[in-house]
């Protein structure tokens, strides 16, 4: 018999720590509510490094970046990418891991001045596996075309530098409200999508409150998918403008 374990993950657009309307500071809350979950690995969009406007406007603003306020309620290993860049500060992508990450790279997907995009490749050595896990973190154009050559570059970076035998997880805010990519993703680099694959169909995650767009979504290959959960109700529902996913999945060891 196989030996497998269980690991949770979670993807969330935290929208900068901020609610719907940008008129609360909710990241104290993010950072509770994800303590209370405990996923293996987080994949975050939407954070932020820098924001000197935000920290002078807020009261209880952290001194740390968001993504290591964040770490510090239970993930020791963190990695950012820094993708729009500006006067005040910077946001990207980022990758909190219970265990190591042993490199990491942030690749610039943009296809246009108005949206700075990256893929942020993190490689994770999971104490229970003898091959590295790959996890990709991603955030696509609003606009199709943009995605589309965006998908081509993610594809290129997976066939490049991801052994067919190594598990692979692939999540973010793909901006996929056409639901047009997981069929070029499964074709062109053999992954699923997990919610699919759960339910026949891809998770809406917003707006947080009324969920209705699949944006979102959580790929994986090498990996079985054992269940998955969309939080879209309190406190989630008021955290940010997307609801977070939240997938177990099991990997032979």
């Amino acid at each position: 018999m196989v030996a497998t374990q269980v690991l949770k993950v979670l993807s969330y657009n935290i929208h900068k720590g901020l609610g719907i309307g940008n008129r609360a500071f909710t990241l104290p809350r993010i950072r509770e509510s994800l303590q209370v979950l405990q996923p293996d690995i987080v994949f975050l969009q939407e954070v932020l490094g820098q924001h000197d406007r935000h920290a002078s406007r807020f009261k209880g603003w952290p001194t740390l970046s968001q993504y290591d306020f964040l770490a510090e309620a239970g993930w020791p290993h963190s990695a950012y990418g820094k993708n729009a860049v500006y006067s005040h500060g910077h946001h990207g992508n980022a990758i909190l891991s219970k265990y190591p990450i042993v490199e990491f790279e942030n690749i610039d997907i943009s296809t246009n001045a108005f949206e700075s995009r990256g893929i942020l490749h993190a490689v994770v050595k999971v104490p229970w596996g003898t091959m590295p896990l790959h996890c990709m973190c991603v955030h696509l154009n609003m606009l199709r075309r943009g995605r589309d050559t965006q998908l081509k570059s993610l594809c290129h970076r997976v066939m490049r530098s991801v052994n067919e035998t190594e598990p692979l997880i692939v999540a973010g805010d793909f901006n996929d409200w056409q639901e047009s990519a997981t069929k070029q993703l499964f074709d062109d680099i053999g992954v699923h999508e997990v919610f699919h694959s759960l339910l026949g169909e891809h998770a809406p995650t917003f707006p947080s409150k009324f969920p209705l767009l699949r944006l979102d979504r959580v790929y994986a290959r090498g990996v079985r998918a054992l269940g998955g959960e969309i939080l879209n109700g309190p406190p989630w529902s008021d955290l940010s403008d997307h609801a977070p996913l939240l997938a177990q999945l099991e990997i032979d060891i």
